[in-house]
């Protein structure tokens, strides 16, 4: 079995990428031929083509500074070379060179190549050769930007011997930056009127359609930003911008009429930005000005559920707004009390999946298509309902959400009228349901790529300024290894807009986190810079507390920008200490087992019955096999109770003495965290299969639905009993079924919705999963999806949701749970029977101050005994004494001997006293 982690997806799919250093088969944020089998992609060193063609269709010379050009040329006796420009575009191959430009900059070629600051802040450029700008003809770089772009290398006789289109990315930063990022873009008020800003340095000339009319816009020179101020009346108004503007894409001048990054209101199906004020009182809620929050914890202390907006109401009988923002203010619908219940026992976060303006929904209920078959009369094992369903995939109300259109806007669908400032007011609305019900809010936010680039009708970024707010090759072409169009956020103006979209989230809506979709994609740097805008929020001045927001995200490393080709990434390794958290696969992957790019689902881990329980599948390996992959397990579960923590020291299964660094996870440290704070725990979330679909397909067939539960909660139980924040999918206490769909991101309310009534079952048995990504194990799905025992009753479902609150409980009244340093870790928390000859295959004992906690996952009861522990008294906890489940009341300490007996597929928690 080779570990995985989660990373990019497929369209809006969420799939895994390998864990780095190690590109090894995986198994969650997209599949794109798993980004090319996640294999690395090329340098421009090696993708550079021969020296002597002639290509204006690509962009392989790069203008980082309005001083250097950086090109992949060989060709020794080439000394000099020149840009060429054409304000109208034109320029073409013929007669052996180029021809139809109207200006020329000359540069000389650099002996040497690129500096070491040039180096260092382009070091996947750091084999290019570097051209000088002469000084003579720097005054014309700004006027040459505005129109097509050719760099072109010449012999000692003159002749052309290469040629290419340029990319301007660098040069445009070092020429506009230092004043574009302290200006104010999008709509901005004063005094009642506003103004309208948008940066389009390379534009030649941008008007404003507003109203139904063209309103001229001033351009500024130092800073490329084109602004047009009006009067009050102009509030409420619809505009775009008209920008004429050079698109490589296309290869053409162009006038794009395109809505405002910087909008913060849309009409529906963002046709058009709205003028819009935030701060106009009209938009909020009653109450709204004087919210009182839930208190604020640590991160460390985060127990967060993840809940898709439309999942979590559009199913709900008792809802009165099914599917909207505003059922989360219904205090007496079943998903509002069910959240109470799990905020009343120490869950502190809501992290709603995307809930910004995003691009493959049609907004208005009467465009959405609904499946047109009798989906419940189908049987559960069938090919009927997903066959269904994908027919109107495209159109209907559902999707995942990751494909911005428009970052700063509330997604329209999940407002009552999409058409207007609704959406405003009724995500603020939510905000204040959730924090009236005890719990902070989250937003996925996703600003490492777009719905879509170049002349596309869903771009905005590009048709304003082409090719410079995404992340392009070393030909010119957009990255996509995130799955579409990926943004370049080390260019200081998608990094500008990337933190002043986070501040407006809150300050304007009063956000109480973020957490960043594919955040290895960003610089260190930007998301660093986010964190400094929000510490700066302060509620006399904002109304918020921004030292208080809590940021996390994905960690993942790969792609283009993998093993910081071109930057200091907000990877997991990179993130330790900062004070943003990463998501943590260690554990995740130990205790689940397996992929969801296994061929065969069977492979079993430690809550799956790996060793101790086995389902005869082959792809778990020999007795032996199994029984050393599960000690390892052991150890990567032992390294995620403590935080992650890369300095904990302990003796691992071999009786080995190491540190969570040490320890292996895919050729990578298993423990990189510095605090534990730094790494999120989790069994499950929406990427790949819920928890209770993997063990559906793990666990032995004949395994019974109450032992079905309780591996649930064993597996829960590993990610919430942990040191450092916690998430878990919405409905995982529920034993929430996507009926085996690993990849739900546009497979419907269907197989998506949350069924908070337990007579309407958990959603397993729904169907065959949608065949894009799940036919290959059909054949594996089939006939579980027909064994109807896999339905749990009320009793499972209600049983496993209160066994779950009960262990959150002892989290959150237990400090020993909340150690703050590493330090704190390593005096407290201690796994006594680890390589030690007791150390029991399926068992794990952890030793946390005056706690014990024996997690066992094996099909019978265990005896640990602690021989250092004899003598001193414990007892089952409180909590569990008294709680939900009848099993664990059973468990019992032998104080002579020091002995803990838990019963089968249980975790019992012993206090000392």
């Amino acid at each position: 079995m080779t570990p995985w982690t989660s990373g990019p997806r497929r369209s809006r799919s969420r799939t895994t990428t390998p864990a780095a250093p190690a590109r090894a088969a995986l198994p969650g944020a997209v599949a794109l031929a798993l980004l090319a089998a996640a294999g690395p992609i090329a340098t421009p060193a090696t993708a550079a083509p021969r020296d002597a063609a002639l290509d204006l269709t690509v962009s392989r010379a790069q203008w980082i500074d309005r001083s250097t050009v950086a090109w992949t040329v060989r060709d020794p006796d080439a000394r000099h070379a020149e840009v060429l420009s054409a304000r109208d575009g034109g320029l073409t191959t013929e007669g052996g060179d180029v021809q139809g430009a109207t200006d020329r900059i000359r540069l000389t070629r650099v002996p040497g190549g690129l500096t070491d600051a040039q180096r260092a802040a382009y070091p996947h450029l750091k084999d290019y050769a570097a051209f000088r700008v002469d000084p003579r003809d720097r005054d014309r770089t700004r006027r040459a930007l505005t129109g097509q772009l050719a760099a072109v290398l010449r012999g000692p006789d003159g002749t052309a011997r290469a040629a290419t289109g340029v990319q301007t990315q660098g040069v445009l930063d070092d020429l506009y930056a230092r004043a574009a990022t302290r200006a104010e873009l999008g709509p901005v008020f004063r005094h009642g009127r506003p103004r309208l800003a948008v940066w389009a340095p390379t534009a030649q000339d941008v008007r404003l359609d507003i109203g139904g009319r063209t309103v001229p816009m001033r351009r500024d020179a130092a800073s490329g930003v084109w602004s047009a101020r009006g009067p009050a009346s102009w509030t409420g108004k619809p505009y775009r911008y008209v920008v004429k503007v050079w698109a490589p894409s296309v290869r053409k001048v162009v006038v794009n009429k395109v809505t405002d990054p910087y909008a913060t209101a849309l009409t529906a199906d963002s046709r058009r930005a709205l003028v819009a004020d935030l701060r106009d009182p009209r938009l909020a809620p009653k109450g709204w000005k004087e919210l009182r929050k839930p208190p604020a914890a640590p991160l460390r202390d985060a127990r967060v559920q993840e809940l898709h907006v439309r999942d979590f109401s559009v199913a709900d009988r008792t809802a009165k707004y099914p599917g909207r923002y505003r059922a989360f203010t219904d205090t007496r619908s079943a998903g509002m009390r069910h959240l109470r219940k799990l905020a009343k026992a120490g869950t502190s976060y809501v992290h709603l999946l995307p809930a910004f303006d995003f691009g493959t929904v049609p907004e208005r209920p009467a465009d959405q298509a609904r499946p047109d078959c009798d989906l419940p009369a189908a049987a559960p094992d069938s090919e009927e309902q997903q066959a269904c369903v994908a027919r109107t995939a495209a159109e209907d109300a559902y999707n995942w959400g990751y494909d911005p259109l428009h970052y700063t806007v509330p997604e329209g669908s999940y407002a009552s009228d999409p058409d207007g400032t609704r959406r405003t007011l009724e995500f603020r609305e939510m905000v204040q349901g959730l924090n009236r019900a005890g719990l902070r809010t989250v937003m996925d936010v996703v600003y490492n790529h777009t719905v879509a680039a170049g002349q596309d009708d869903r771009s905005v970024l590009d048709r304003i300024v082409p090719g410079y707010y995404h992340r392009l090759l070393a030909d010119g072409s957009v990255a996509t290894s995130t799955c579409c169009a990926n943004t370049a956020p080390e260019n200081a103006m998608m990094g500008k807009l990337v933190v002043d979209s986070v501040v407006t989230w809150a300050r304007a809506y009063k956000v109480d986190g973020f957490r960043f979709d594919l955040m290895g994609h960003h610089p260190k740097a930007n998301v660093l810079a986010v964190r400094k805008a929000l510490d700066a929020l302060t509620p006399a001045k904002d109304g918020v507390d921004g030292k208080r927001i809590v940021l996390y995200g994905e960690g993942w490393n790969f792609g283009e920008v993998a093993d910081d080709a071109r930057f200091v990434q907000a990877t997991q390794k990179n993130m330790a200490g900062t004070g943003v958290a990463t998501f943590s696969d260690r554990a995740r992957d130990a205790v689940r087992g397996g992929g969801p790019f296994d061929a065969d689902p069977r492979v079993q881990g430690f809550a799956s019955g790996l060793y101790t329980d086995p389902n005869g599948s082959p792809a778990n390996g020999s007795r032996a096999e199994q029984r050393a992959r599960l000690l390892h397990y052991q150890d990567l579960l032992k390294v995620g109770l403590t935080g992650n923590l890369a300095a904990y020291a302990f003796t691992d299964s071999s009786g080995r003495r190491v540190t969570g660094a040490d320890v292996d996870y895919n050729g990578a440290p298993a423990g990189y965290a510095a605090a534990p704070g730094d790494a999120v725990a989790y069994a499950d979330a929406h990427d790949n299969e819920t928890l209770y679909d993997a063990l559906a397909y793990k666990l032995p067939p004949s395994t019974t639905p109450a032992d079905r539960a309780r591996m649930q909660v064993l597996a829960m139980a590993t990610a919430t009993l942990s040191q450092g924040p916690e998430l878990s999918q919405a409905g995982s206490d529920l034993l929430r079924s996507k009926s085996l769909d690993r990849n739900s991101f546009d497979s419907g309310d269907w197989f998506n919705a949350l069924r908070w009534d337990c007579r309407d079952g958990n959603g397993f048995g729904r169907g065959l999963p949608p065949a894009a990504d799940n036919k290959d194990k059909w054949p594996y799905a089939k006939p579980l999806l027909a064994d109807s025992a896999l339905v749990p009753d009320c009793e499972r479902i209600e049983g496993a949701s209160a066994t779950y609150r009960d262990l959150l409980t002892v989290r959150t009244t237990e400090p020993v749970f909340s150690l703050a340093t590493s330090g704190q870790v390593q005096r407290t928390l201690s796994f006594p029977l680890s390589g030690a000859p007791g150390e029991t295959p399926g068992v794990l004992t952890m030793r946390l101050g005056d706690l014990v906690v024996v997690f066992n996952a094996t099909p019978d009861a265990q005896d640990q005994r602690v021989a250092g522990l004899a003598g001193t008294a414990y007892g089952l906890h409180p909590v569990q004494a008294r709680g939900a489940d009848a099993v664990v009341k059973s468990a019992t300490y032998a104080k002579g001997s020091g002995t803990f007996r838990v019963p089968a597929r249980t975790v019992a928690v012993f206090r000392r006293g």
